[in-house]
């Protein structure tokens, strides 16, 4: 499985309990595949293109950067994602910047949320019953959510499958076996938490109560159920298709 990292978390967090990719190992499983990191931030190389038949699957993390400056190692990372994704290769799952990035990557357009700032433990709704990540999911469906742009619009052929107060384009599945949810999956309780009090003036700054969303942060059943129904997605891919899925 790898896990293309484009950032790192704030430091709180990082200290706490890790960066992105570590929570994605313990939200899927620390010996569930064998995990490869590759920070695109740092300029480290992906893999080449023709090699990803090697791999299960891709998962595009978050980051503190933004996808609307266009970062040099985010463009090189975009069109790694549009040639992957092109040739459906392996799964492809993009949470939060990944999300955008890939819209992005394949034709769409990322920016500011008009609504401001999103963040806290909030609902979901999921438009789409059938779909193999979000259809059918427990209600009533609360994520994780920290962010500031937004997939204004969605890529040709993408279909909307999930939104969220002040952000309709929430969840997205690109096509063949490619997904990009803008929440946080891989966040618990605490992460949140962690991450709202970090940005505590920020939000009361800009007109939003801090101690209510914090107050309101719970955790969130249905991150780590999705998380796992992509990772069924890969073992399928892989030959092994037996996964329990909640």
């Amino acid at each position: 499985m790898l896990i293309v990292r484009t950032g790192s978390a704030i430091p709180e967090a990082r200290r706490r309990y890790g960066d992105f990719d570590h929570w994605f190992r313990r939200a899927i499983g620390e010996t569930a595949f064998d995990f490869s990191t590759v920070d695109v931030s740092r300029e480290q190389p992906l893999p080449e293109v023709e090699r990803m038949p090697d791999w299960c699957g891709v998962i595009v993390t978050g980051s503190p950067a933004m996808v609307s400056h266009r970062h040099a190692w985010s463009e090189r990372a975009a069109s790694w994602l549009a040639t992957v994704i092109a040739d459906d290769a392996v799964p492809v799952l993009g949470v939060c910047y990944g999300h955008q990035l890939i819209a992005h990557a394949l034709g769409g357009r990322v920016g500011s949320n008009p609504a401001g700032r999103r963040m806290g433990t909030q609902p979901l709704t999921v438009l789409d019953e059938a779909d193999a990540l979000l259809g059918g999911l427990r209600e009533p469906v609360r994520v994780q959510i920290t962010h500031l742009e937004a997939v204004l619009e969605p890529p040709p052929g993408a279909r909307v499958i999930g939104r969220a107060e002040g952000d309709p384009h929430h969840a997205l599945h690109f096509g063949g076996r490619c997904w990009g949810v803008q929440f946080h999956p891989e966040f618990d309780a605490a992460i949140m938490r962690c991450y709202v009090e970090a940005r505590a003036g920020q939000l009361d700054a800009e007109g939003l109560d801090s101690r209510r969303i914090l107050e309101g942060v719970t955790e969130a059943p249905s991150g780590p159920v999705v998380l796992e129904r992509f990772a069924r997605l890969c073992r399928a891919r892989s030959g092994e298709t037996h996964v329990e899925i909640t």
